[in-house]
């Protein structure tokens, strides 16, 4: 099995990649950032790429940014409040992790900015640390309101054996659709996840449950998340695997 997997990645034209060292997106880990209560908010639909209202958080070095797309039922009244006329505004936001209060000024509907105060949740914190995730910061708070990162969401991964080390993890996953869900898709006979980080790394990479199975299917099982994730970075497909696993067996 190790000679055909060595094979597979000598004929994509590279050897085995390092195991990928996945981090937060970039409001994930600025978040570790030294606390302020210096929030900026801005909004615009300018450049907001997705065709709707792009609510940005500032705060020293950092920046977070959501689309108010309707997505997020918690930003829904901040939605209503930045798309009115101009002049003074308030919103707040209410999430597990903390409450979110602003305020500033309007120029124009979702053109504006000002400034808000986050007060964290210290029963969220105490239960992630009950969980043994650790006692999250207030910056790391404030990044899991902004990816909506939830208690259900630590309890899926702890569940399906991927507990989070850290804040930083259940933010990473939060923000990259890391769940239970999706950790248990990946459990197959090809695949078996142990840590956070792997299933973190696929996820980055695009694998999910049909590219594993594909591989299984093609003679590959019993695979190290590694493995997968490098056969997917390199562009090792279930149907290029099981081509090379077809010439082996016709070269024996």
């Amino acid at each position: 099995m190790k000679a055909r997997i060595n094979a597979l990645f000598v004929a994509a034209g590279a050897a085995v990649l390092p195991v990928i060292a996945c981090t937060a997106p970039a409001q994930q880990s600025q978040a570790a950032a030294p606390a302020s209560d210096a929030i900026r908010w801005e909004v615009s639909v300018r450049d907001s790429g997705a065709h709707a209202p792009r609510l940005r958080l500032s705060q020293r070095k950092s920046t977070s940014d959501l689309q108010l797309d309707g997505r997020r039922a918690e930003f829904g009244a901040a939605r209503s409040a930045l798309g009115g006329a101009a002049g003074p505004v308030s919103f707040s936001v209410v999430h597990e992790a903390g409450r979110l209060d602003c305020s500033g000024r309007l120029n124009a509907a979702f053109d504006g900015a000002g400034h808000c105060r986050f007060q964290p949740d210290a029963g969220f914190a105490r239960a992630l640390s009950d969980r043994g995730i650790g006692t999250p910061s207030r910056d790391q708070q404030l990044a899991m309101l902004m990816v909506d990162a939830t208690i259900a969401l630590a309890d899926g991964l702890i569940g399906e054996g991927v507990r989070p080390k850290d804040g930083s993890d259940l933010i990473a996953a939060a923000a990259l659709g890391v769940t239970g869900a999706y950790v248990h898709e990946l459990q197959s006979g090809a695949l078996r996840l142990t840590a956070i980080d792997d299933a973190i790394a696929c996820k980055a990479l695009g694998v999910d449950g049909a590219y594993v199975r594909g591989l299984a299917a093609a003679g590959y099982a019993s695979l190290s998340s590694d493995e997968v994730v490098s056969l997917k970075a390199l562009g090792v497909t279930p149907d290029y695997a099981r081509s090379m696993n077809a010439a082996a067996r016709a070269a024996k």
